[in-house]
């Protein structure tokens, strides 16, 4: 079996810079055979990517993932929710301590975060998804869920497949989407699945036999300020 030191990852400086945010993307296994289906593929990454995970700060976090259906479809959830949560393509939670997952190979991972740590969300969007309006949903629920206004909050796209490798900018189209809906500051990686099959997976290129991605954000508990 593969070690957890074996898997890159990626961090984004903006949620870097929020001292009450967690958030990493795990980069492509190396070495490890995945052209098989979806479900195989996730039963060979789960212990490799779970590991990854408690070596890059999440330890003892329950993971919350999402079903993924390409829906516009957004939850709030807690620990005491039952995962994978059903009929939904995103996350939203206020507590802290819970790592919320999406998994992506071509799709993109957008990160929604309250700058003051009141609450986040993660949204899975591909083409379908991005066209239903899954992002405009995710920061609506991570608002309400917090009392924060959209100019309080942060968006970060993560990899995902765009031109000329695929033939629509959804990662533009969600950029559009997040402005339109009041978020002042957006981010976007610019990196493409499709463009480097050594860091990431793809399934168009890979013709759907591939791995995932796994995109992951928690709120985590700030130390208490010691005065001198």
């Amino acid at each position: 079996m593969k070690s957890a030191a074996a898997v890159p990852f990626e961090t984004f400086p903006a949620l870097d810079a929020l001292p009450a945010i967690r958030a990493v993307f795990l980069q492509r296994v190396p070495g490890l055979d995945v052209k098989t289906d979806r479900e195989t593929a996730l039963q060979r990454l789960a212990g490799i990517q779970r590991e990854a995970l408690s070596e890059a700060g999440f330890a003892g976090m329950p993971l919350a993932k999402a079903s993924q259906i390409h829906s516009a479809n957004v939850v709030r959830i807690s620990s005491a929710d039952t995962f994978p949560v059903p009929d939904c393509d995103a996350l939203v939670t206020t507590e802290r301590h819970l790592c919320l997952g999406v998994y992506v190979a071509d799709c993109a991972a957008v990160y929604v975060a309250d700058r003051h740590g009141r609450g986040i969300g993660l949204a899975h969007s591909g083409r379908k998804g991005t066209e239903l309006g899954i992002v405009p949903q995710t920061i609506a629920a991570v608002c309400v869920a917090t009392g924060a206004d959209p100019q309080d909050l942060i968006v970060q796209i993560s990899p995902c497949i765009r031109p000329p490798h695929y033939e629509v900018d959804f990662a533009a189209e969600i950029r559009t989407q997040a402005a339109e809906a009041g978020v002042r500051e957006i981010h976007d990686c610019r990196s493409c699945t499709g463009s480097n099959l050594e860091k990431y997976y793809s399934y168009r290129k890979e013709e759907r036999q591939t791995g995932r991605l796994l995109a992951a954000m928690a709120l985590i508990l700030l130390a208490p300020r010691v005065e001198a």
